[in-house]
């Protein structure tokens, strides 16, 4: 896997990325929680959704390197 991507001339880490996507998964997944009374059910939802953002991270980044490589 490369370690970073050319957007227009300026490299940026793949990371970054990942971080994206895994963002814009996110928060779909949020909306999905909050409209289902989740939510009612997490002691402390900032750091609920911050595991969350971790975990679909990892799980963007575990995808693409197996798609990739």
């Amino acid at each position: 896997m490369r370690g970073e991507f050319d957007l227009y001339g300026v490299f940026m880490p793949t990371l970054a990325l990942w971080m994206v996507a895994a963002f814009l998964l996110s928060v779909p997944v949020r909306r999905l929680l909050a409209a289902t009374g989740f939510y009612r059910l997490v002691w402390h939802r900032p750091l609920f959704d911050l595991a969350l953002y971790v975990l679909l991270l990892g799980g963007v980044i575990a995808l693409a390197h197996r798609i990739l490589s």
